[in-house]
């Protein structure tokens, strides 16, 4: 069994495929997947999705980069669903400072991300955590802020000793589409020697398409593409990948 840990199937280009876009996953192995919200309205559709759909998750949250666009009530607007039965994490929730460089931005990001900790706590749940060009400040805040049930850290993009830290808190790792790039030295590095009982498979959809597809709209159904791309690094067959991946992501989320 293969396990997409996060996907957006509530993305635009997904809308009105979403049945076809689970059937084709679930015929090319992938069982499980998690629909990943990032604002308001795309987690109310992850949820959507999720009430459809056998198999299928939803998280849902405020990404760093939607921060300046919260309005009064929005945090409780994801409250309201974090009773639903289908969803089993916050996120993607985190730190952004690609686009966001002020640090009166900054400042709000590292607000709102300790806000939705907040939440993952009073709820219990796993959080999953989106971070560009801010992970010393990730670390430091997961550090100061401990997650009850840890977590991901979603499309992770540093180094290997970085992803060290996280596990050492015990978050695992998520490795996606880079891992195929030809020239992606860090995201290989990280397949290769991410503990085996921390790291977990995603793809983003529709964004970071693993090779030999880049150009085209991501999916769950390459995920495959992914587990053997790690096994290559890791000298390991393909089959145990998608076991330790499954179990990974079963352990946290305890299915």
């Amino acid at each position: 069994m293969l396990i997409d840990s996060h996907c957006h199937i509530n993305d635009l280009a997904f809308l009105g495929k979403e049945e076809e876009y689970v059937k084709e996953a679930k015929e090319n192995g992938v069982e499980i997947m998690l629909v990943v919200g990032y604002d308001i309205a795309s987690s109310f559709k992850a949820v959507e999705i999720a009430e459809q759909f056998d198999g299928v998750f939803a998280a849902v949250g405020i990404i760093p980069a939607e921060v300046k666009n919260m309005e009064d009530g929005d945090l409780a607007k994801i409250e309201a669903l974090l009773t639903h039965k289908k969803v089993i994490a916050i996120g993607e929730i985190g730190l952004d400072y690609y686009w966001d460089k002020t640090e009166e931005l900054k400042y709000s990001q590292r607000e709102y991300f300790i806000k939705q900790i907040e939440l993952a706590n009073k709820y219990n749940l796993p959080v999953s955590i989106h971070c560009r060009d801010g992970y010393e400040n990730c670390l430091e805040i997961l550090e100061e802020h401990p997650v009850n049930r840890k977590g991901i850290i979603h499309c992770f993009s540093s180094s290997s000793e970085m992803a060290k830290n996280f596990v050492k808190l015990g978050y695992l790792i998520g490795i996606g589409g880079t891992c195929t790039f030809k020239n992606a030295v860090k995201p290989k590095e990280v397949a290769k020697l991410i503990d085996n009982d921390y790291f977990v498979l995603e793809t983003d959809a529709p964004y970071l398409t693993p090779t030999p597809f880049r150009g085209k709209e991501n999916q769950s159904k390459y995920l495959s593409y992914i587990r053997d791309e790690i096994a290559f690094q890791k000298g390991i067959q393909s089959c145990k990948v998608e076991e330790l991946s499954t179990n990974n992501f079963k352990r946290l989320f305890n299915l």
